[in-house]
C-alpha cells in the first residue's frame, strides 16, 4: 500500500475519557493511548442538541446547527416530518472547501453524508444512510464490496447478544478496511473514518462493560493498522459528544405542558403520535396489519381510546402483568397507533415534537399549518414557557434543566428558525427528557445510558505543538483546526476557532452554499433502526 495522507481524522461517536481512561490503564487500546499520549488532548464540549445527526454536521462543517441547518434525526414539514439526510445540511463541509484549495479526501461513515455530493475524492455515506447507500463515485460500494467482501452501514437487526457484540466488531473491521482499500485507490490528503458502534453498543447493552471494551478493541485495531498504511503526518480523534449513566428521571416534558395548558390531546388516530413504549417497540420490529384487520380492530381500539382507554393505559397493565412483550411480537403497530393518546400538534399551544431536538415549538400563526399562537404573543408565550419549564424540580428537589433559555443563546444563522423556540438543557444531561404521553411528568428513565456533553479531542504529529493546551475545545473548533493542518483558510462562516495545537491560516469568505433539491429519506427500514435505539419515539 502506497499513500501519504497528510491529516487524518478519526472519529469515534460517543467517545469520553470516562470510557477510555479504564481502557488506557489497562493497556487495551494501545494506539489511542498513544495518540493521546504524545500529543495534546482535553474535553470537547459539544453542542446543543449533543446528538448524532446535529453534531457531527457540525463538527464537520465548524457551524452551529441555525447555519448548516439539522437540529436531529428529524426534519419538520409542518407537522409532518422525514428522517434528515445529506440534502439538510446546508453548509460546507471541511473536504468540500479542502476540494476548492485542491486537496483531495476519503471519508467512510460520517453521518448524514446520503445523498453525497461530488468533491476530488471518495465518500461512504454513514448513519441515517440506507443500507445500500449511494456512493461517490457511482458504483463505489459495488468496487468496495468486491474488494472487502460484505459491506453494510447497520447490523441485523434483534440479535443475540454473542451474535450483536460480533456484528459491532465486524462492522467496526469493514470501516477500518473499506478506508484502506479507498485510501489505496485514491490516495487522499485527507482521510476521515468514523465509528458508530462506539455509540450503538451503549444504547442497546448499557453498562455491559466487556461489550463496549470488546467493541473499542476492535477499533484500536482498525486504528492501529490505519497508522501502520498510512502514516499521516497528523492524526485527530474527535467525538461528537460523550456517554454515561443516568442517575436521574425520565421527565416526560409534553405531559407537563399538558398539564400547564399548552398541549391538546387527541384519541383513536387522528393526531400526530407521541407514542407508547409498546408502539415504539412494535415498530422496531416493523410488523405490518393485513386491510381486513386494519379495518375492523383499528374502529375498535379507536373507539377504545376516544373514552379514555389508551394504549398507554392497557401497556402500563400488561407490562405489570408481565405480558407486554408478548402482546408487542403479535399485535400489529396499526393497531396500537390508533389506540394511542396523542399530541394534537395543531391545536396546542406549544409542545416537544421530538425529544433529541431539546426543547419546545410553539405553534405560531403564519409559520406552522394550523398556528394559534398570534405573532404578537409570540414573546410572552415563549417567556411563560422559559419560566416555567426552568422552575420545574424532580421529586427529590432538583432541578430538571440546567439552562432553559430561548433559542437565540444557542442557534445563529438562516435556519435558526427550524429550531425549538425554547431550548431546554437537562441538568449534567442526568435527566432523561422524552415527548411521550404517559400520564404522568416523571419516571425511570427509559435509557440508563445515554448522551453527555463532553467528548474527547486529541491531535499529534510532528507538526503539532503538543505542549499547546487543548482547554476549551468546543465541537466547531475541529473543522477550522484540520484546516489550519493544510494552511486553508477557515470560513468566515465558521463558528469554532483554530486550536492552539496549529498555526492558524487566516479566514476566507467562501460562496455561498447552494442548497439545491431537498431530497426525501422515506426509508422505514432507516427508521426503524433508529427506533432500536431509542432515538424515535
Amino acid at each position: 500500500m502506497d499513500c501519504q495522507i497528510k491529516t487524518l481524522l478519526v472519529g469515534i461517536d460517543a467517545g469520553c475519557r470516562s470510557v477510555l481512561d479504564p481502557l488506557f490503564e489497562d493497556g487495551a487500546l494501545p494506539h489511542l493511548r498513544s495518540i493521546f499520549a504524545e500529543g495534546s488532548s482535553g474535553p470537547l464540549e459539544s453542542q446543543i442538541p449533543p446528538w448524532t445527526p446535529s453534531a457531527w454536521p457540525s463538527m464537520y462543517t465548524g457551524t452551529n446547527p441555525g447555519k448548516h441547518g439539522v437540529f436531529g434525526f428529524l426534519d419538520f414539514d409542518g407537522y409532518d416530518w422525514d428522517v434528515v439526510n445529506a440534502t439538510r445540511v446546508r453548509e460546507h463541509t471541511l473536504w468540500e472547501l479542502l476540494d476548492r484549495h485542491g486537496h483531495s479526501s476519503v471519508v467512510v461513515n460520517a453521518p448524514v453524508t446520503h445523498p453525497p455530493r461530488a468533491f476530488d475524492g471518495a465518500i461512504l455515506p454513514g448513519y441515517t444512510a440506507p443500507e445500500n447507500p449511494t456512493c461517490y463515485p457511482e458504483g463505489l460500494l459495488e468496487e468496495v464490496r468486491n474488494e472487502i467482501g460484505d459491506y453494510r452501514v447497520y447490523p441485523p437487526r434483534n440479535l443475540p447478544l454473542d451474535e450483536s457484540v460480533e456484528w459491532y466488531r465486524r462492522l467496526v473491521t469493514m470501516r477500518g478496511e473499506a478506508f484502506r482499500y479507498l485510501a489505496d485507490r485514491f490516495d487522499p490528503d485527507f482521510g476521515f473514518v468514523q465509528f458508530q458502534s462506539t455509540d450503538t453498543v451503549f444504547h442497546e447493552h448499557p453498562g455491559e462493560d466487556g461489550v463496549a471494551r470488546a467493541v473499542y478493541e476492535a477499533v484500536d485495531e482498525q486504528v492501529g493498522e490505519i497508522l501502520d498504511a498510512c502514516d499521516p503526518d497528523t492524526v485527530v480523534v474527535a467525538s461528537d459528544h460523550g456517554i454515561g449513566e443516568y442517575a436521574g428521571y425520565e421527565f416526560r416534558v409534553n405531559d407537563f405542558l399538558r398539564e400547564e395548558g399548552y398541549v391538546e390531546t387527541v384519541r383513536g388516530g387522528e393526531g400526530m403520535p407521541s407514542w407508547s413504549t409498546i408502539a415504539s417497540n412494535q415498530l422496531q420490529r416493523g410488523k405490518e396489519s393485513s386491510p381486513r384487520e386494519r379495518g375492523w380492530a383499528e374502529r375498535g381500539l379507536a373507539t377504545a381510546a376516544r373514552v379514555g382507554i389508551t394504549s398507554q393505559r392497557i401497556g402500563a397493565v400488561l407490562e405489570r402483568a408481565g405480558l407486554d412483550e408478548f402482546v408487542v411480537k403479535h399485535v400489529p403497530e396499526d393497531f396500537i397507533r390508533a389506540a394511542t393518546e396523542q399530541v394534537d400538534f395543531s391545536n396546542s399551544v406549544a409542545y416537544m415534537r421530538d425529544r433529541i431536538e431539546c426543547g419546545v415549538r410553539i405553534n405560531l400563526e403564519g409559520r406552522e399549518p394550523d398556528g394559534v399562537v398570534p405573532p404578537e404573543r409570540y414573546e410572552e408565550v415563549r417567556a411563560e414557557l422559559v419560566e416555567k419549564l426552568g422552575s420545574v424540580r424532580t421529586p427529590d428537589g432538583r432541578p430538571v434543566f440546567e439552562t432553559v433559555a430561548p433559542r437565540e443563546a444557542f442557534f445563529d444563522g438562516p435556519y435558526s428558525e427550524n429550531a425549538v423556540d425554547v431550548v431546554c438543557v437537562p441538568a449534567e444531561f442526568d435527566q432523561f427528557l422524552s415527548a411521550q404521553l404517559r400520564g404522568r411528568r416523571f419516571g425511570p428513565p427509559r435509557e440508563p445510558w445515554n448522551h453527555k456533553l463532553n467528548g474527547i479531542f486529541a491531535v499529534a504529529g510532528a507538526e503539532i505543538d503538543s505542549d499547546a493546551t487543548c482547554a476549551g475545545a468546543h465541537l466547531f473548533d475541529v473543522a477550522p483546526t484540520i484546516l489550519a493542518t493544510f494552511d486553508v483558510p477557515a470560513s468566515d462562516r465558521m463558528d469554532g476557532r483554530v486550536l492552539p495545537v496549529v498555526e492558524p491560516a487566516g479566514e476566507q469568505s467562501y460562496p455561498a452554499y447552494d442548497a439545491g433539491e431537498t431530497v426525501e429519506t422515506d426509508d422505514e427500514r432507516v427508521e426503524a433502526r433508529l427506533a432500536d435505539l431509542g432515538y424515535l419515539e
